[in-house]
Order: C-alpha cells, then sequence, then structure tokens
C-alpha cells in the first residue's frame, strides 16, 4: 500500500483549500439553519447573513476544540505471561527500524509521518508528510 503524500500548496486554478470548503460548508448549514427558522421571507427583502462571533467566519467556532494528537513510535505484541514479567529495566522490542518515521494521529486518524526530535529537553515531532484522507488506515 503506498500512501499519498499531501505537499502544502496553494490553489492557482480556482479550486478551494480544505479549510475554505470546511469554512464553506459551516457557513451554508448555518445560514440554511436561520433561513429555514425564519419561515418564508417577503419579496423583495434580503437575507441576513448569520452573525459570527468576532465578525470572522464560522469555522472560528470550532479553533478551541481540543483534539488529541498521539504520535506511535512502534508496536508489538507479546503473550500475558511476558507481559506479567516485565520489571525496571526490561527493554520491549518494537516493529520499526531506528529512524523510520513516526506516525501522528489526530483523534485516533492517521494524519501525518515524522521524525522524533528533541527540542529544549523534550520531545518533538518534525512533520515530514502529510497523509491523504483517502490512503489513511
Amino acid at each position: 500500500m503506498t500512501d499519498e503524500v499531501l505537499e502544502p500548496t496553494e490553489s492557482t486554478d480556482g479550486q478551494k483549500s480544505s479549510m475554505d470548503a470546511l469554512q464553506e460548508s459551516i457557513n451554508s448549514m448555518i445560514a440554511g439553519e436561520s433561513a429555514s427558522s425564519a419561515g418564508p421571507q417577503a419579496a423583495g427583502v434580503t437575507e441576513e447573513k448569520p452573525a459570527t462571533p468576532l465578525g470572522g467566519s464560522a469555522i472560528n467556532l470550532l479553533m478551541d476544540v481540543n483534539l488529541l494528537f498521539t504520535v506511535e513510535l512502534g508496536r508489538t505484541q507479546m503473550p500475558i505471561k511476558h507481559v506479567l514479567e516485565l520489571q525496571k529495566g526490561s527493554v520491549v522490542e518494537l516493529d520499526r527500524v531506528a529512524g523510520e518515521p513516526v506516525d501522528v494521529y489526530v483523534n485516533e486518524h492517521l494524519m501525518a509521518r515524522g521524525e522524533v526530535v528533541v527540542v529544549d529537553d523534550k520531545f518533538g515531532v518534525r512533520i515530514t508528510e502529510l497523509i491523504a484522507p483517502e490512503t489513511k488506515e
């Protein structure tokens, strides 16, 4: 299975970015709700656009939502017997080779791959490729 890599691009052919498409979708849903709740409108009356916080777009409503960000270094399977034998200093061999990219999950969905880095004595991940929605596991 080959993963399609999404490169950050600026659309030059008139297509909208995924954020623009999401924003437009949310705006149309909000507009649809306000139009359906307002009932029939008189001829010649212009429809008002729904108000959004801070005069911004509807996507701003989602900007403070927390997501679970998980980085997977590797996996392994072992019988319960071996798990019970683990103690301080035990080494568990994983299915990945050292230096191989780690998987980055957002809300348990594979979103990217990257390399482990150290930033101010803390681990971090440098994103090296984004995974296309069609190829996600």
